[in-house]
Parts: C-alpha cells; sequence; structure tokens
C-alpha cells in the first residue's frame, strides 16, 4: 500500500479538485467512483469533497493534540518546549494557508491572526498556572471568551451565514473547555482525566472538520464537482483517519513518557490501549467477542514491540533493541499478509510491507531524536507519522469500499447543523462510525482464526 509520507497541508482550492493519490484496488473495477441512477456521486473515497474534509481533519486534530502536547511541555519546564510550540505555530501556518486558498490570502492573514490569538491565550494560561497567579489566569480565560466570539464572526462572514456565529461559539467553546480540562486535569495529578480529556479534544476536531468542509463544498459546490464530504464512504474514511493517526499521536507521546519515566505514562499508554479498544470493539459488535479478542491480539503486538524497545533504550540494552526491531520487522510482513488476504488483493502485501515500515521507522526516528535530545528532528518526524496516517485510512477506506459496494450506497447522512459540533453531535456520529468501521472487520472475518501469532514477550 503506497502511504502518504508528507504532513504538509495540501490546499484547499485548485489541488484539492484532484483527488489525492492514495492506494488503488489493484486489479479491481475502481468502485470508488460509482454514482447513483440521479447522478449523485455516493462512493467516493478520495473526491475532492472528502479530500477537503480530510486536510482539514488532519489540522484541526493535530492542532488538538499538539495544543495539549505543548502546554505539558510548558507546565513541565521540558527542554523540547519551543519544539513543540514550533510544531504547533507550523500547524497553524498550514492551516491558515488553507483558508487563504479558499478565501484570499488577506482572509488567510486574518484567519492566522484570530487562531494565533487563542494559542496565546493557553500559553498565558499555562503561564499563570505555573506562577499560580489566578488574576492572570482569569486574565486568560476572559481573553479566550473573547477569542471565540471574534472566530466564530469570522467564520460567520466567510462561509456567507452557513455556520452561524452563536454555534460556532458553542462549538469553540467545547474546543477550549476540553483543551483547558485536560491541561488542568494533568496539573492536578489526574492523569486519566487529562488522556481522557485530549481524546475526546480530538475526536472533536472531527466535528469541526466535517462541518467546516461541508460548509465550504456548499458555497462553493463547482469547485468541488458537486461531490459531497458526508457520504457513507467518506464517513469511513474519516473515522478510519481517526483511529489510525490518533494510534500514531499517542504511540509517540507514550513512548516520551516511558523514557522520561513520567508519572503519566500508565496513563499515556492506558490512552493508547483505548484507541486500540475502539478499533477492538467495532469488530466485536459485529462479529462477537472471540473475533475481536483476536484482533485486539494481533494489533496489540507492534505496540508492544515498541514498549520492549523503549525499555531496552532505558536499560542501554542493544541486544534487546535489536530484538525489538527484529520483531517489529516480522511483525509488519505477517501484518501485510494479513491485510492482503483479508482485503482479497485489494492491498498488496509488498506495498504493505513498505507502507508498515515507514510508519514503523517514523514512530522510531521520533523517539531515538527524542531521546538525544535532538528535538528538531523529533517534531517534523511526529508530524509526518501523524500525517503518514491519513494516506493509511485512505488506502484502507478504498479497499473496503471496492470489496463492500453495497454497503456504501447510502445517502449523505446530513451536514451537523452547529458547524463545529457538540457532545450530542459527537456521540451521534460516533455511533455512525462505529457502524461503518464494523465493516471494516468484514474484511478480515474470513481470516479470523487461521493465523496464530508468536508468543508475547
Amino acid at each position: 500500500m503506497k502511504m502518504k509520507k508528507s504532513y504538509l497541508a495540501v490546499p484547499l482550492s485548485a489541488a484539492l479538485l484532484i483527488p489525492a493519490a492514495g492506494v488503488s484496488a489493484h486489479g479491481h473495477e475502481d468502485h470508488s467512483k460509482m454514482s447513483h441512477s440521479s447522478g449523485k456521486v455516493s462512493l467516493d473515497v478520495s473526491s475532492p469533497a472528502s479530500d477537503l474534509r480530510a486536510t482539514l481533519d488532519q489540522l484541526l486534530s493535530e492542532h488538538a493534540y499538539l495544543a495539549v502536547v505543548a502546554m505539558q511541555k510548558g507546565i513541565d519546564g521540558k527542554e523540547d518546549f519551543e519544539q513543540a510550540a514550533g510544531a504547533l505555530n507550523q500547524n497553524t501556518d498550514e492551516l491558515s494557508a488553507a483558508v487563504g486558498s479558499v478565501y484570499g490570502d488577506e482572509a488567510g492573514e486574518a484567519f492566522k491572526k484570530i487562531w494565533s490569538s487563542h494559542i496565546g491565550y493557553f500559553v498565558d494560561y499555562v503561564k499563570a498556572t505555573g506562577a499560580k497567579d489566578e488574576d492572570a489566569k482569569q486574565k486568560a480565560l476572559k481573553e479566550l471568551d473573547e477569542y471565540r466570539v471574534e472566530q466564530a464572526a469570522f467564520l460567520d462572514k466567510a462561509t456567507e451565514g452557513r455556520l452561524k456565529a452563536a454555534d460556532l461559539e458553542g462549538g469553540l467553546k467545547v474546543h477550549i473547555t476540553q483543551l483547558l480540562t485536560s491541561f488542568d486535569s494533568y496539573v492536578a495529578g489526574d492523569y486519566d482525566a487529562a488522556y481522557s480529556n485530549l481524546r475526546i479534544a480530538i475526536e472533536h476536531m472531527y466535528m469541526v472538520g466535517e462541518g467546516l468542509s461541508g460548509a465550504i463544498v456548499d458555497q462553493y459546490p463547482d469547485k468541488f464537482k458537486n461531490t459531497k464530504v458526508d457520504t457513507p464512504a467518506a464517513d469511513l474514511r474519516a473515522g478510519l483517519n481517526r483511529n489510525f493517526s490518533e494510534h500514531a499521536a499517542l504511540a509517540v507521546l507514550a513512548m516520551q513518557k516511558g523514557i522520561d519515566g513520567a508519572k503519566d505514562f500508565d496513563a499515556a499508554a492506558g490512552a493508547l490501549g483505548e484507541n486500540t479498544d475502539d478499533l477492538t470493539a467495532s469488530i466485536g459488535s459485529v462479529y462477537g467477542s472471540e473475533a475481536a479478542q483476536e484482533f485486539k491480539k494481533i494489533w496489540s503486538s507492534h505496540i508492544g514491540y515498541f514498549v520492549d524497545y523503549v525499555k531496552a533504550t532505558g536499560a542501554k540494552d542493544d541486544e534487546a533493541r535489536d530484538m525489538a526491531v527484529q520483531e517489529l520487522d516480522e511483525y509488519r510482513v505477517e501484518q501485510a499478509a494479513f491485510l492482503d488476504a483479508a482485503t482479497e488483493g485489494r492491498l498488496k502485501s509488498k506495498d504493505l510491507e513498505e507502507g508498515l515500515k515507514v510508519h514503523i521507522d517514523q514512530l522510531l526516528l521520533a523517539f531515538n531524536s527524542y531521546n538525544e535530545k535532538d528535538y528538531d528532528k523529533t517534531y517534523p518526524a511526529i508530524r509526518e507519522a501523524y500525517g503518514h496516517m491519513y494516506g493509511v485510512g485512505e488506502g484502507t477506506a478504498t479497499a473496503i469500499v471496492d470489496q463492500f459496494p453495497d454497503k456504501f450506497k447510502g445517502a449523505p447522512a446530513g451536514m451537523p447543523n452547529t458547524g463545529l459540533g457538540g457532545a450530542t453531535e459527537a456521540q451521534s456520529s460516533a455511533g455512525i462510525l462505529w457502524s461503518l468501521l464494523g465493516i471494516a472487520a468484514a474484511s478480515i472475518l474470513g481470516f479470523f482464526g487461521l493465523r496464530g501469532r508468536r508468543s508475547q514477550h
């Protein structure tokens, strides 16, 4: 599977009129471009509209992740704070350029000024917390409240009322509250709450991406060839993107916490385990607990090998490190064969092995450079690993839709009416995604029980 490596933002104007280059279903009819008799495309995995949604999903969810990481680094006085903050600023630059590609350079700069301000207010909140300055904390909260009003007005105007200011203010309040709750919980030593809210904050930004992309596509339908952002196939792609990219993000964070001997390591590792549980639950909801547990064993193994690598690094045990790398190498071959068989050759073992090697190498580079305090390499590697998983999500979704086209012929579900999504919408969308991800399990059902696993270390 030829998986994307770049983490740079894809422009949202002309470039998005061309479906992103992804994984093709080699040797099979391209069902991902099938249409209803009405002429409305409903099976697009990679369409101008779904590509726009995926780009916004990536940048917005990465913003939430990097914001939490930077806030943790800031309050802890970590040496890599500047690089973490720099990665967050690069994300802002790319998001602003994306907005500018739709609404013009002037609008892009206006967006950047407003968007950057709320990052600055979060920094003020962190500094005030460290200084135990309650007045400064309250000032930062007031400025964040003023920010959301200004940001909502900007987006209302830009989308010509398709996103309503009042609804946007509510959605932005959810975002701000999630990040602050994660940070406050971290400072208080309630690490389970800190990581739970991090995951919620990441998920919420997919509601933002769907709402904003839907408004843009509705505003400029011809530019996006009258495709839709909310087809069942696009929803499947978004759900897989979220799970895969979150896996990479949490894996990196857990590895950092592990080598640092941080108090929140267990919670970080627990969040990574919950990400695995999400994938497991989607399978169990369709095929029962036995199939789900088999899947969990397979998926969890490479996470275990990364843990082995971290432990070996901490112990300065080169032999154990080499063993972990060897096990990861064996894992990718086995995983590639599994997916090739599951998708009936739609995903090729050779390409999958290459893609899995990219994933493994990115995480190891991010970890090794962090351990060596070469932070200028760490955060580009983290961002590449995060962005790479969107290629994985697109490729996997393409294979699934090609394999089960009848499952994805439904009409679009309809856009959220608040634009940025609230708790109710998140719950509703989560239910839809579990249903769609359950279909993914069908591609591996016939392979369950046919492959054993190496004994775990």
